[in-house]
């Protein structure tokens, strides 16, 4: 069953069941691309947005106290999520997400009036435009919902999975920190080092990326809601760009404010693409770390086989026994997407023709995906692979006691050249460095005891 709603193009069926309009009706028919929803968390942004909104609106006397009443009822509603049936728009659409601000304004004025005794949709007493959209356009309401929703997303999710992983991280460090195995450099054997060393990079990496997160939110907190149309404001009073970022502020926990340039938030999205590049800068660490621990793990017998993964699950349907670095290769994967996405970002970003950036939603879908997959990808990470992991201090020691770069503590009691003719020679004739050196005589084996000490050669200020 079907009932009729009107735009000023005309009459649209929609269903009798929906609380939406004709113009989400016909953004379903125009629109019909792809599978990606308009996600969720933006539209439960504009639902706040709308909250707030009725919220100003009726202190100004601009929107009737009942009609802004119902408004708050039915936002209410929607950000416990009891309608996320009525938001079926996909990301595809217009570039402003015109479409999407509408189906909020349709769905909060058609539960509304049901809410007021009349019948689902239509818009009265409560008008899609009139009331629920009233001091607004999509101009700035789409762009104020990108950033709460981005900086939500970051402060409530990304934020603790982050230090869920670094602390995971930290405790592993530290609980090897007097491990000392081979270092490598350029995928060779390098000198000495210890395993806790080794991990405590992945924790420093990670606090660049969680600063450079951090840093990123401040811009993200300046919203767009004020400028209207264009940024001047027009349709909207003066003062409300103040008035419903401290709304929003309140209502989320959320230091927002209104931005300083309404032109500037309508027409680019540079803390937008802040954002995601540092968000690529956590992909980047993500990844060093994922190929780090998986060349770490090859093996179990023709490979380096210093740490052992947790084994979750078996790794082949034909090799009996097999068990791959499969949390390293999911981690690994999501940060070649957020990679992407940020690509996606940034050129979407540079598209602000004139007075309106039209990428807005390939904009947040992208940016919302990285920031998502990211904080799920440290979380499970830490729970699946960092937090069974440990290292294997027989191989280690093996590697170590084979390694030829420990002959660099000689560098400073026989000199560079003398060292590398030691270390040449037991390369070539499969010798230990102790039996090279004492065959070409440059030391005593008391010397060679005493000069080539691994464990003094894990800081500088010592050598063998």
């Amino acid at each position: 069953m079907n009932r009729i709603e009107t735009d000023s193009l005309g009459q649209v069926e929609v269903p009798e069941d929906a609380y939406w309009g004709a113009q989400t009706q016909r953004s379903l028919v125009n629109f019909a691309i792809g599978s990606e929803r308009m996600p969720l968390s933006v539209l439960h942004a504009l639902a706040l947005i709308k909250k707030a909104a009725a919220r100003v609106n009726d202190r100004n006397g601009d929107v009737p106290a009942d009609i802004a009443r119902l408004i708050e009822q039915a936002a209410d509603e929607v950000l416990a999520g009891e309608h996320d049936d009525q938001f079926p728009l996909v990301v595809w659409q217009t570039g402003s997400g015109t479409q999407s601000n509408m189906n909020v304004n349709e769905v909060l004025a058609g539960r509304a009036n049901e809410l007021a005794g009349n019948p689902r949709g239509g818009k009265s007493p409560v008008h899609p435009n009139d009331h629920v959209n009233r001091s607004q356009s999509s101009n700035d309401c789409f762009p104020t919902a990108m950033h709460i929703a981005a900086a939500q997303a970051v402060q409530f999710r990304l934020l603790p999975a982050i230090t869920e992983l670094s602390g995971g991280l930290a405790e592993l460090s530290a609980r090897h920190m007097k491990l000392v195995k081979t270092g490598r450099t350029h995928l060779m054997d390098a000198t000495p080092m210890t395993f806790g060393q080794e991990v405590s990079a992945f924790i420093a990496q990670l606090g660049y990326a969680e600063r450079a997160i951090r840093s990123a939110l401040p811009a993200v907190c300046e919203l767009a809601q004020g400028g209207t149309a264009v940024g001047t404001g027009l349709n909207s009073p003066h003062g409300f760009g103040e008035a419903i970022a401290a709304e929003l502020a309140a209502l989320s926990g959320l230091p927002f404010v209104t931005a300083p340039n309404k032109f500037a938030a309508l027409a680019g999205h540079e803390p937008l693409t802040t954002l995601s590049g540092a968000l690529k800068t956590l992909a980047v660490c993500l990844m060093k770390m994922a190929n780090d621990l998986r060349l770490l793990g090859s093996g179990p017998r023709a490979g380096l086989a210093e740490v052992r993964l947790p084994a979750n699950e078996p790794g082949s349907s034909i090799m009996p026994g097999k068990v791959n670095p499969t949390q390293c290769e999911a981690l690994s994967m999501l940060a070649c997407q957020v990679m992407g996405n940020d690509v996606t970002i940034g050129f979407a970003a540079s598209q602000g023709h004139l007075q309106l950036n039209v990428f807005k939603p390939v904009i947040i879908h992208n940016l919302l995906q990285s920031i998502h997959l990211l904080a799920d990808g440290c979380s499970n990470f830490q729970q699946h692979c960092i937090a069974g992991l440990e290292p294997d201090p027989v191989q280690m020691a093996a590697h170590l006691e084979r390694g030829l770069m420990l002959v660099t503590a000689l560098n400073t009691h026989i000199g560079y050249d003398k060292s590398a003719e030691i270390a040449k020679k037991a390369y070539a004739e499969n010798l230990t460095l102790r039996e090279a050196a004492l065959e070409l005589g440059y030391l005593s084996d008391e010397q060679f005891d005493a000069w080539v000490r691994p464990e003094n050669m894990l800081e500088a200020g010592k050598q063998g």
